[in-house]
């Protein structure tokens, strides 16, 4: 619960700009995206996947989803190994018969500290896919309003200056254009 609010608190208070320049002057427009930051967040905290598909990135869907269903099944795989050594060790000490044989108690401790170890990364690897989706929701709607322009342009040309009488340097200049 603290993590959604931790990602919903930055679109709160979130205004999208656009400027014109009018002459001398400049114009500034509030509410200018035309996706909604605020509603992508939530919309991705709800239902993982959501914020993408309002912002019409639906691609990313089946990427989120299959990061998702292999970190649940590895959570899931880990999980029975810890539980397999866990119950091995407790047999063990009881002096009964367990399903590692070949183990001592060193090597059954080193193998539920290991998969435990792994089960855990793997939850917290769950919740960085949930984070990321949330934060790659609410970018996306703030860039929704970037403008690409068509007069973006980089020219490359040869360059001659002429110093003094004798001394002429040759080079290549770079020039970008914005609009």
């Amino acid at each position: 619960m603290g993590l959604l609010f931790f990602c919903l608190l930055p679109s709160w208070d979130s205004f999208a700009q656009s400027e014109r320049i009018e002459g001398d002057s400049l114009t500034v427009v509030e509410g200018a995206l035309p996706k909604n930051p605020k509603k992508a967040t939530i919309l991705s905290a709800i239902l993982p996947g959501a914020g993408q598909v309002y912002n019409g990135k639906a691609w990313k869907v089946p990427i989120l989803y299959g990061g998702i269903i292999s970190d649940a099944y590895f959570i899931g795989f880990n999980n029975r190994r810890y539980q397999s050594f866990r119950d091995a060790l407790e047999a063990f000490d009881e002096g009964e018969p367990n399903d590692f044989p070949n183990l001592n108690r060193d090597g059954l401790v080193r193998n539920v500290n290991f998969w435990r170890r792994n089960r855990d990364i793997c939850i917290l690897l769950m919740g960085a896919i949930y984070a990321l989706n949330i934060i790659d929701a609410n970018v996306d709607a703030h860039l929704s309003g970037f403008e690409i322009s068509d007069d973006l342009a980089m020219k490359v040309e040869p360059q001659f200056e002429r110093f003094s009488a004798n001394a002429t340097t040759y080079g290549v200049s770079v020039k970008l254009n914005f609009r």
